[in-house]
C-alpha cells in the first residue's frame, strides 16, 4: 500500500487547483511545498486576470482561498523541501528533507523561479536595492527612484504597483515594443511618474553597501547613461524548477517537462501542470486549467492501475 494516491509538488495556482480536483474525484491527495501555499502569486499585489474576480485580488488573498478549497475536498498539505522522485516497487517514492513518501502518481507543479540578470554585483546587492517583489519592497522606496527591468506582464504590472510608492519609476525593456498585454500597457501609460525606456539594456549596477545607480545602454544609438536609483526590480523571465527531475523525465531545451495532451510526462505516472511544463501559457487561468487536467489524468491513471492490481490478485 502506498501512502497516497497522488502527490502534488508545488502549492501555486496549478498545484492547488490540481489538489482540489484530485481530492474531489476521490484520490487520497497530498500537496508538498517548501514555501507554503500560493507560489509566486503571493508576491503579486494586484491580480486582474484570474476568473471569478471582477476586481483585482492580491496574491496573499488568492493563495489561501485556493488552499481552503483544496482542503475542503480532503487534500492534505505538507511543508517540506523536495530532493527527488524515484521509482519504487508499488509506484513512486517522493524524497523530502523530512523523509520519504510513497504514492501511485505525481503531479509536478513546482513552477519557476525568477531569472537573475547575471550582472556583476547582483548577488551582493540582493535585498540592498535589488529586488523581485514590488509589493514587498515598494513601501520601503516611497519617494525614491526605482528601475524596473522587463517588457512582459510582470514588469508592467509591478511597475504600476511601484508607482504608488516611488517618486519615479523607470521601466526598461530590450525590444522596441513590449510583450505585455494591452491592459497592462494601458495601466502603465496612464501613470505620469512611470518613464518608459524601450530598446534599452541594463549594463551595470553600481553601489557597494547598497544600490546607488543603474547604467543603461540605448540599443539603437549605443548611448550610455547612468541613472541614480535606490531600487532595481528584475522581471526578465522564468527558469523552471526541474533540477530535482534530472534524468527522470524528458525535458525540453529550456528545462521544462515535455507532456502530451493529457499532461502526462515521459513517465506514465508523472504529470505536469503550470509553467513548469513545455508549451505552457503564462496565465494564471491557464495554470488552473492545467492543474485540473493533470489531476483528472492522474486520477484516471491511478484508477486504471488499481483495476490491474485487483485483476492480478
Amino acid at each position: 500500500m502506498t501512502d497516497y494516491d497522488i502527490i502534488i509538488i508545488g502549492a501555486g495556482v496549478a498545484g492547488l487547483t490540481a489538489a482540489a480536483t484530485a481530492a474531489r474525484l476521490g484520490s487520497h491527495t497530498l500537496v508538498i511545498d517548501s514555501m507554503g501555499v500560493g507560489g509566486q502569486v503571493m508576491t503579486v499585489d494586484r491580480i486582474s486576470n484570474f476568473p471569478g474576480f471582477p476586481e483585482p485580488v492580491s496574491g496573499i488573498e488568492l493563495g489561501p482561498l485556493l488552499q481552503e478549497q483544496a482542503e475542503a475536498f480532503g487534500a492534505e498539505m505538507r511543508l517540506a523541501s523536495m530532493t527527488g522522485i524515484v521509482r519504487s516497487e508499488d509506484g513512486l517514492t517522493v524524497s523530502c528533507d523530512d523523509g520519504d513518501i510513497s504514492c501511485q502518481a505525481v503531479i509536478v507543479a513546482a513552477g519557476s523561479s525568477r531569472r537573475k540578470s547575471g550582472l556583476p554585483g547582483e548577488e551582493a546587492l540582493e535585498g540592498r536595492g535589488v529586488s523581485h517583489c514590488a509589493s514587498c519592497d515598494g513601501p520601503l522606496l516611497r519617494g525614491r527612484t526605482v528601475v524596473v527591468v522587463g517588457g512582459g506582464d510582470s514588469a508592467f504590472d509591478e511597475a504600476a504597483v511601484l508607482s504608488d510608492y516611488a517618486d519615479t519609476v523607470i521601466l526598461v525593456y530590450r525590444s522596441g515594443m513590449p510583450r505585455a498585454q494591452h491592459q497592462a500597457v494601458a495601466e502603465v501609460s496612464g501613470r505620469d511618474n512611470i518613464v518608459r525606456k524601450p530598446s534599452t539594456t541594463v549594463e551595470a549596477l553600481e553601489g557597494e553597501s547598497g544600490l546607488t545607480a543603474v547604467r543603461l545602454r540605448d540599443n539603437v544609438s549605443g548611448a550610455v547613461e547612468t541613472v541614480a536609483a535606490d531600487g532595481v526590480f528584475f522581471y526578465i523571465g522564468l527558469d523552471p524548477n526541474t533540477a530535482f527531475l534530472s534524468g527522470l523525465l524528458e525535458l525540453d531545451a529550456d528545462g521544462r517537462i515535455r507532456t502530451d495532451g493529457n499532461l502526462q510526462s515521459s513517465h506514465s505516472m508523472i504529470f505536469a501542470a503550470g509553467d513548469i511544463r513545455a508549451g505552457a501559457v503564462s496565465l494564471l487561468s491557464a495554470a488552473a486549467g492545467d492543474g485540473a487536467t493533470a489531476a483528472i489524468s492522474a486520477h484516471r491513471a491511478v484508477t486504471a492501475m488499481d483495476t490491474l492490481k485487483e485483476a492480478a490478485a
